[in-house]
């Protein structure tokens, strides 16, 4: 494979050279406009690849400086924060979501704060039309959500939360805390650690962000359902993503900005039980509460079946690799992050041209493929 050296910045250790020979792959079948992928094993990073350009008229190098969205790659780091929180003991995953937040409980909505993280809690998004702006305004979209009747028997099932889970994280870590779930990010984990991710981006760093190319296609749903319409298909499931104020507010399930570097340096969380290098993020006592499978079924809003944890997903259907134990979470238009306990790796990849899949992007699969045929060769 030809390395090329006028698109791609790259740093792998010895032993992991055919992950760039997979990353380099992905832009020669243009496939991508620009990329990033970092791995970490056993507190090591053996690969961070960055490549392509930030922009679409491809003026502007990627760089290992530029930030992207993640969307929902953001929700596990979300429930990080909340899982800091069971530390701290402010709240507990088992505990009733109304001890915090009575409100919630409209319409029999009595689930715990780990059913409400594993998308069991029935409120995928809005059946009536709200202004799509709302979004951008999360204490009264949090109201909102929680006057809402469930779509199903919360606790029964689990229908993913493409958004609406971001406000109940946000929401539940503002209550327990008294300060927002961005602010505690920053201050208790990605400020001390200088670790480059946000969730609710700085005015000042907006420049470094890449220009996302949209998908060409909607996701592949399956037949159109109630849920998966509310959830995907209204002109009012979403906020106009991608402005200024859309960086800036804090959105817990979608609009996390980092690297790969940064991604895969907290999904390290999971897997070396709570730690980042020589620090305690979260107590291995909630780890396991953190980690552990909440529900297995169909989903009813993505056609898959999956595994919950809380706020994570068990990688039931290998997507992560080999290890079904692995936990890790995609985002909109390819982009994902896994941490493996058995092998004490963790990998992010994340990139601005993106594609209709949910989860298993080719490009990150040939990536993670890679990666792990170079580490059980070590």
């Amino acid at each position: 494979m030809v390395c090329m050296t006028d698109l791609v910045s790259p740093y792998v250790a010895p032993g992991f050279e055919p992950v760039l020979d997979a990353f380099n792959a992905n832009f020669a079948e243009g496939l991508e406009l620009g990329a990033g992928f970092c791995a970490i094993l056993d507190g090591e990073v053996v690969v961070d690849l960055v490549g392509g350009h930030m922009d679409r008229a491809k003026t502007r190098p990627w760089t290992r400086q530029t930030l992207v969205p993640v969307y929902s790659t953001t929700k596990p780091i979300a429930a990080m924060v909340i899982a800091r929180l069971q530390d701290q003991g402010l709240l507990g995953f088992d505990d009733p979501i109304a001890w915090l937040w009575p409100e919630f409980t409209a319409h029999g909505k009595t689930v715990s704060i780990a059913q409400a993280l594993s998308h069991q809690a029935g409120v995928p998004g809005f059946a009536e039309p709200i202004d799509p702006d709302l979004w951008l305004n999360p204490p009264a979209l949090a109201e909102a959500l929680a006057a809402l009747a469930p779509l199903w028997q919360p606790g029964t099932a689990s229908g993913y939360h493409p958004l609406t889970y971001g406000y109940i994280a946000g929401e539940l870590a503002q209550r327990a805390h008294g300060t927002s779930l961005g602010t505690q990010l920053r201050k208790d984990i990605c400020g001390p650690l200088d670790i480059d991710f946000w969730i609710g981006l700085p005015e000042a760093h907006h420049d470094r962000c890449a220009e996302m190319s949209r998908p060409k296609a909607m996701p592949e749903l399956g037949p159109v359902s109630e849920a998966r319409r509310i959830a995907f298909l209204t002109p009012w499931s979403s906020p106009n993503r991608g402005g200024a104020v859309w960086r800036s507010v804090e959105i817990p399930s979608a609009n996390g900005h980092g690297t790969a570097r940064s991604v895969a340096t907290l999904y390290g969380v999971f897997a070396n039980n709570g730690r980042i290098g020589s620090h305690e993020i979260i107590s291995p006592e909630t780890m396991t509460a953190f980690t552990q499978e909440r529900i297995r079924t169909v989903d009813l809003v993505l056609p898959y079946e999956i595994a919950w944890a809380a706020g994570v997903m068990r990688n039931s259907n290998l997507r992560y690799g080999p290890n079904p134990d692995t936990l890790g979470h995609s985002g909109w238009g390819g982009s994902g992050g896994f941490g493996d306990p058995s092998r004490r790796l963790s990998a992010a990849y994340v990139m601005n041209k993106q594609t209709p899949a949910l989860l298993g992007d080719e490009r990150a699969g040939r990536l993670i493929q890679a990666l792990y045929a170079c580490v059980d060769r070590a």
